[in-house]
This record gives C-alpha cells, sequence and structure tokens, in this order.
C-alpha cells in the first residue's frame, strides 16, 4: 500500500509546481522566481566579476573594442560609426534593458500591459496626448535623414542583439518580479522616449487653469499673480542687449477678445515636475587661471534608480566624444569632444495651446472657419494585464488630437471638446543635432547642429577650445500675440492658430560677451525688450545667484565651478526673510515660540544640510502661502481647477504691496493684514517645529532629505532613501526630495581635456550589481570623478579594467 501515499505525494508535488509556476495576482510565479538556477538569485553580481570577454554578434560590420574602467563605464572603439552606436545599443541593452523599455511603454500609453487596469486613465492620457502620434511622425523624420537612419538602426540592432541572448535566468529581476519579456527594439521605441523627455520638460502648461483665473478674477488680479516676466530679472541674455528689429511679428486680431471668453473647465491634469530644469554656464579663458574656457551643466530631473543617465565614450576616425547618454538612444546628449563642449537647460517656454472645439456625430466632425470638417479618427488599443482590451477613439483635428472630451477627466455636462496644439507633435529631428554636436569642431558647427532643434526648447551653452563660448535660447517658438495661449482659445476659427515662428537667427543668443562667461538657470531669456512675445515658467533666483558668483570671480579652476554646482545660497528666502520678520513682531511671540523665531532671524540663508533655519523658513513660507490663497484658488464651491501663482511672482507682489486684498481672507467677517496671517502661520509652525527638534528631524537634511526611488516606487529594497542633502527650490544645488542634480558635470578645454562629473547612481540598472548605486553617496557629499577619455594608444593604461572584444558573426 506504499504506492497510495507515493501517488498523494506525487500528485502534491505537481500541484505545487504548477501553482508555483503560475501568477498570482501581483505576484510572480514564485516557482520561477525563487529558483536557484533561473530567478532572483541569478541577478546577484560579485564585486569580483571578471567583465573580460569576446562576443560574436549578428550585424557589426567590423571589430569592435569596449574598454571599461573602474566605475563600469565603457570606452568604444570603433572603425565604423555605425559599429559604435551598435556596442552602445548592445551595452545599454546590457546594463538597462528593462529601464529602457519601462520608460517607452510608459511614453506609449502601454503600462496596462504589464500592471494592469489601475494603470488604464494614465495609459489613455498619454494616447490623448498624441505621444504615439508624435513617436511615429519623429521616427519618420530621423528615417528620412541617412545620419540618423544609420545611427537609430545600428543602435536598433545592438539592442536586439542582446534581447536576443536572453534565456529567463538572464532577465533583468523587474522582468521577474513583473513576470514579463522584452519584446524586440526599433528606432520608433527611440523617438517615443525622446517624445517623453519632450513632455517632461514642455508639459506644465496651465491653459486649463489661466481660463478658470481668468473668468474668476479681473485682469489686473490675474496680471500680477500670473505675470509674463517678474520686476526684477537677470535674465539669460544680459540686460540692455539690442535686439534687432523683428523680420515678422504675429498679427492681433480685431477680435481677439474671443480668446478671453472661454468656458469655464472642469479637466483635471497632471503634470510634470515644475522645477523640471538645469544650470549651466561657460567661462571665458580670460577668467579662469588655466587661461582655458571651462563649461558646467547638471540637469534638473528626477531622481530614480537605475538612473536617468549612462556615462560612455565613443571613438571613431571621425568622431571622439565623451558624456551622459540616455538609454534608448544614440550617441552623447551632454557632453564633449576633442574640441568642445556643450550643455543644455530649459528654455521653459510655453509651446502648449488649448482649443474648445465644437464636435458633432461622435467627434467624427468639428466646426471649424464656418464648416463641419471630417476629424481623423485614431483608434488606441490598450492591451490591459488579465482582461479584454480597451478601445479609445481619439479624434485628431487640425490642431492636434482631442485630449479632454466627455468620455476623458470630465464628469460636468456641457464640457466642450479640448484638443491640444503640441510643438512636439510636429515632424523634427532632434537627433541629428546630438549627432552633429558630437562630431562638432567649432562654433560655426555648433550652429549648424542647432538648426534641426525644435522641441522642447533648450538653453544650448558651448565652449571651445579656440576660446569661444556661447550660449542660444534655441528651439521653435510660435509667433503670437500678448496673451495668445495663456487660455483656451476657440477651436472653430482659424485666427486663433500660431502665425508661423520666430525667426531662428531671431531667437535669443550670445558669443563671447565682455563679462567673460554665460549662463542659463530656466530664467527668463531675455529682457522686456525683446521684440517678440513669450511666455513661460521661469525661475529667478538660480540664474541670479549664478551670475553673482560668476561675476565676482576670477582666476577661476575647476574646484571652484564644483563649489558653484553645489551651492547652497537661497536668494528667494534672502528676499523673503525681511519681508517675513518685517511682519512678525517678537514682542507678540510666546516664549515657546522665540527660540524659532531666533532660528529664521539668524539664518544664514543656506540651505546646507544641517540648517535648521532652512526647515523653519520653509514651513513658514508654505504656510503663509495657503493662507493667502486656499480660500480663493483651493476651496472653492464650484470645485475649479485652479494653480497657485509661483512663489516669485507672490513674493514680488507682497514686497510691491502688502496690503494686496487676497491678504483678506473673504471667509472672515474681520479684516486680516499681512502680519496677522504670519502670525498665525508662525503659531502652526513653532508647534510643528519643536515636535521636529524634539525628534531630532529638523535639520533640513533630515526634515527633507532626498529618496532616489526605484522606477517602481513601490521598491524599497531597490532604492535610496532618506539621503542627508542641502539644497533646494530656488537654489543652485537644486536637489529635492526626489528630484535634483541628475548629471554633475565640469569640463576645461586646455589643451589636454580636464573633466569631471557624477550622477546619482552607478551604470548598471541590476540592483544586485556593485555598480548600481556605487556613486551616490559621493554625489550626496558633492564630490566628483574624473573623466577618463582614452585615445587609442592607451590601451594598457591601469585606468582601463576590463576589455570587450566585439567581432562580426560569422
Amino acid at each position: 500500500m506504499r504506492f497510495i501515499p507515493f501517488v498523494i505525494s506525487a500528485v502534491i508535488t505537481l500541484a505545487l509546481i504548477g501553482a508555483l509556476n503560475r501568477k498570482w495576482g501581483s505576484i510572480p510565479p514564485l516557482g520561477k522566481f525563487l529558483s536557484p538556477q533561473e530567478g532572483f538569485w541569478q541577478n546577484a553580481e560579485p564585486i569580483s566579476k571578471d567583465y573580460n570577454e569576446t562576443l560574436s554578434l549578428p550585424g557589426l560590420r567590423g571589430k569592435v573594442e569596449v574598454w571599461l574602467d573602474d566605475r563600469m563605464v565603457p570606452h568604444i572603439f570603433a572603425e565604423q560609426e555605425a559599429d559604435a552606436y551598435y556596442a552602445e545599443g548592445y551595452l545599454h541593452a546590457r546594463d538597462r534593458l528593462w529601464q529602457m523599455e519601462l520608460q517607452v511603454m510608459a511614453a506609449q500609453g502601454r503600462l496596462s500591459e504589464i500592471l494592469g487596469p489601475k494603470l488604464l486613465a494614465y495609459d489613455r492620457r498619454q494616447r490623448r496626448l498624441g505621444m504615439g502620434y508624435a513617436a511615429e511622425v519623429a521616427a519618420a523624420a530621423m528615417l528620412k535623414d541617412s545620419t540618423t537612419k544609420v545611427a537609430l538602426e545600428a543602435y536598433s540592432a545592438g539592442i536586439n542583439a542582446y534581447i536576443n541572448t536572453l534565456s529567463y535566468n538572464d532577465l533583468a529581476v523587474e522582468y521577474k518580479l513583473l513576470d514579463y519579456r522584452p519584446e524586440p527594439w526599433s528606432p520608433l521605441k527611440c523617438a517615443a522616449l525622446l517624445k517623453y523627455m519632450s513632455y517632461d520638460l514642455t508639459g506644465g502648461a496651465d491653459d486649463l487653469e489661466y481660463t478658470n483665473a481668468r473668468r474668476i478674477f479681473s485682469q489686473a488680479d490675474f496680471d500680477n499673480m500670473y505675470p509674463d516676466r517678474n520686476d526684477s530679472i537677470d535674465p539669460v541674455i544680459p540686460k540692455g542687449t539690442a535686439f534687432d528689429k523683428p523680420v515678422k511679428n504675429a498679427v492681433i486680431p480685431t477680435d481677439s477678445v474671443l480668446a478671453q471668453a472661454a468656458v469655464t473647465l472642469h479637466f483635471k491634469q497632471n503634470k510634470p515636475d515644475p522645477d523640471n530644469g538645469s544650470n549651466n554656464w561657460a567661462v571665458s579663458g580670460s577668467k579662469t587661471r588655466s587661461g582655458a574656457p571651462i563649461l558646467c551643466n547638471d540637469p534638473h530631473l528626477g531622481l530614480s534608480l537605475p538612473s536617468l543617465w549612462y556615462e560612455v565614450q565613443l571613438h571613431t576616425p571621425r568622431m571622439n566624444v565623451y558624456g551622459a547618454s540616455l538609454p534608448g538612444a544614440p550617441g552623447v546628449i551632454i557632453g564633449f569632444n576633442d574640441y568642445i563642449a556643450w550643455g543644455v537647460t530649459n528654455g521653459s517656454e510655453d509651446v502648449m495651446d488649448y482649443y474648445a472645439v465644437q464636435c458633432r456625430n461622435g467627434h467624427k466632425q468639428y466646426l471649424y472657419n464656418g464648416q463641419y470638417r471630417d476629424a481623423t479618427l485614431r483608434v488606441e488599443e490598450i492591451k490591459i494585464r488579465g482582461q479584454k482590451p480597451y478601445y479609445d477613439t481619439v479624434a485628431y483635428t487640425v490642431w492636434g488630437p482631442v485630449m479632454f472630451d466627455e468620455s476623458f477627466h470630465s464628469n460636468v455636462p456641457g464640457q466642450p471638446c479640448v484638443a491640444l496644439r503640441w510643438k512636439a507633435h510636429d515632424a523634427s529631428n532632434e537627433l541629428l543635432t546630438f549627432n552633429m554636436l558630437n562630431h562638432a569642431r567649432n562654433y560655426d558647427d555648433y550652429l549648424a547642429a542647432l538648426k534641426y532643434y525644435t522641441c522642447p526648447a533648450q538653453n544650448f551653452v558651448f565652449a571651445s577650445k579656440n576660446g569661444d563660448i556661447a550660449l542660444w535660447h534655441n528651439g521653435q517658438f510660435p509667433l503670437r500675440w500678448k496673451n495668445q495661449g495663456k487660455w483656451i482659445m476657440p477651436g472653430s476659427d482659424s485666427t486663433f492658430a500660431w502665425q508661423g515662428f520666430i525667426p531662428w537667427q531671431e531667437v535669443p543668443h550670445i558669443k563671447n560677451p565682455e563679462r567673460g562667461f554665460v549662463s542659463s538657470a530656466n530664467q527668463q531669456p531675455t529682457d522686456s525688450t525683446y521684440p517678440y512675445y513669450y511666455f513661460g515658467y521661469y525661475d529667478l533666483y538660480r540664474g541670479k545667484r549664478i551670475n553673482e558668483r560668476l561675476g565676482a570671480m576670477n582666476q577661476i579652476t575647476v574646484q571652484d565651478m564644483m563649489q558653484l554646482q553645489n551651492d547652497n545660497a537661497n536668494l528667494f528666502a534672502r528676499a523673503a526673510v525681511p519681508l517675513l520678520t518685517a511682519h512678525l513682531p517678537q514682542e507678540r511671540l510666546t516664549p515657546a515660540q522665540q527660540p524659532y523665531y531666533q532660528l529664521l532671524k539668524v539664518w544664514d540663508q543656506q540651505n546646507s544640510p544641517a540648517s535648521k533655519g532652512a526647515t523653519v523658513f520653509y514651513l513658514l513660507w508654505e504656510g503663509l502661502k495657503h493662507r493667502i490663497w486656499d480660500d480663493e484658488l483651493m476651496a472653492r464651491p464650484d470645485s475649479l481647477e485652479m494653480v497657485y501663482p509661483q512663489d516669485n511672482a507672490a513674493l514680488l507682489w507682497l514686497i510691491r504691496d502688502s496690503t494686496m486684498h487676497f491678504v483678506d481672507d473673504i471667509h472672515t467677517p474681520q479684516k486680516e493684514t499681512l502680519t496677522d496671517l504670519v502670525l498665525q502661520t508662525f503659531a502652526q509652525v513653532a508647534d510643528s517645529v519643536q515636535k521636529l527638534d524634539a525628534q531630532q528631524q529638523l535639520e533640513w537634511g533630515r526634515f527633507r532629505g532626498t529618496d532616489i526611488r526605484h522606477l517602481t516606487r513601490s521598491l524599497p529594497a531597490f532604492s535610496r532613501m532618506h539621503l542627508y542633502t542641502g539644497g533646494g527650490t530656488h537654489v543652485v544645488n537644486a536637489t529635492k526630495q526626489t528630484h535634483g542634480p541628475s548629471w554633475r558635470m565640469v569640463v576645461q578645454l586646455s589643451a589636454t581635456t580636464e573633466a569631471y562629473g557624477i550622477y546619482p547612481g552607478g551604470q548598471s540598472g541590476n540592483p544586485g550589481s556593485p555598480y548600481y548605486d556605487n556613486a551616490v553617496a559621493d554625489w550626496v557629499q558633492g564630490k566628483y570623478y574624473q573623466l577618463h577619455i582614452f585615445t587609442p594608444q592607451q590601451r594598457d593604461d591601469p585606468g582601463v579594467r576590463f576589455r570587450m572584444i566585439m567581432q562580426p558573426k560569422s
């Protein structure tokens, strides 16, 4: 009878095997995931791993050598450029494939395929933004150009060569956790990733909220709350610069008042971080100790693991370039070569406009210039894990896709269809700009590259070994009349269309200025004498601080520039603290509040990690902001979508007029003054600060700190949390809780280039690798690594740790 227990045991074993290899809800198949032979254990990489190898790869045209340095940065040497991009694609995939694919799926609105129905609303928004359409148009433009076609196809072939080698045990741990496999790569995915970056840098338009605000507030109040420019600015192009008369300008229609008469809207948007931006500057050799120009750049973006950037050197007979590449795109985005260096900051212009469209017949037609036109209907199939696909029909108009309608983000009857006009929907080839910069040798080459760049607008800083420094506020900017596009415009009339673009030669730019430096930090590009109208979402104080320091410095070294990138001075606080303390009479404070008043009073306006004053100021300003604006903007009975004025605008208005009428709460019978509000706010702040102090959490680096989260946002073990950091909004060191300098670079263009850089992460996307987050601690401390720029003759240099040989598969 021993056969019966054996049968039962066998059945149980088979059942367990079946259960453990089946996905249960969000839990991966545990049998495969926990298997020592192929599960997550296979993702652990010992620090002693030998990375030397020889690979025979299909599609390579010639031999490629890849030298890996002590931080696993690949230095790619190829005789043919196509092979260099092939190798870059292979290495991007080897180290970052899951990250690349996740970001592309997020761009295309495909997250429901792997994460299920909870991501359906996000995917629908991406489709209605026209992200897929924009990527298709861009891919077509890039493949039409012979240079970018070669780069994209070779790069994609390299990625696919790696994908084709993968078995289950080779997959990134995230594939195993989420139980799916990578799919083939294509140039369309490169385009989708680049459009994702476009949205991240241009997607913060407030047209919908401004439309509501314009109907509620007077024109004077609206202009004070949401001004086109601040009255105290230090623009990218220095004040007083003479501009030529415009070649052409927008013609203001006589009935432009219609643009201010759009209906009240109840649509809601999720937007990118408004502080997505950067610092960059270049200093002439006349101000440096070495006599050579120095160029610096630090883009401020969301911080994550795996890191956004990937360091690489690409060496061919025509190119030797080093810098930060974007996993998912060929070439170098921010970097330097043997002749020049370049960097970018966000231009911050609004290039997104919304139009109220009158649709009929289920959105098949829309009214335009007195007649109904047929819309182009794009049926979006959204696959959903574990469910049937969802089909969303998006109507494309002369403006662009209908983003909002009765089926999406509106539960209020009578709302119009709202179509989106976005510069990123137009055919363009930004990749060609970066390819040409990778090869550039002088200022003329730099200019030739910029002509192809349209969106998102960027401040391209430049320096060369022949001594030139320059900066172009570059992109295609719509020709608009004043206030055009600040709120929803009538979509039935072509009068409200863009009237072309500002001629490229007339976009703001500067070369070799007398002051000896150029800089940008997402501030206004020009003063008010610039002859073309533009508006956007600009910072004020970072740029002022950078120009303040650079103007005062001479005999500048690379170490000076590193210190400036890590500068914690808060000029916003420098302007705000005198106002706040003037309305915070010390004699009216309680004994328990006095110590925290003193912290604010003696604070040096430095957002250093150990500063307690920085925390007190932050809480006081945020609390005051809510007291002033919430009753008007966020506590409305009509639940309209509204947006706070920018801190810069609110502070400057209060400095001009501390009795401005928004200070008085409309919901209370007594008249309130700014002093009343500051005292009320400080009383609450003091209570909070006292508790934080008792918990030893009052220091800025502990109260705010920084979290570098895994891309899933739900795996703390794969993240670096509670980092002790300084900096903040309006600070040159723009580090925030989950956002900040994603790549710091300092390049001295001496005869032998001297370059330094760091980003908060590591080259590997594998949490089990020692190179996953190895740079985080040094980044927190403001340290830099010297960047190795090897030549073919340095094959035996001690800095070369491993060599990979890639050769054509016979």
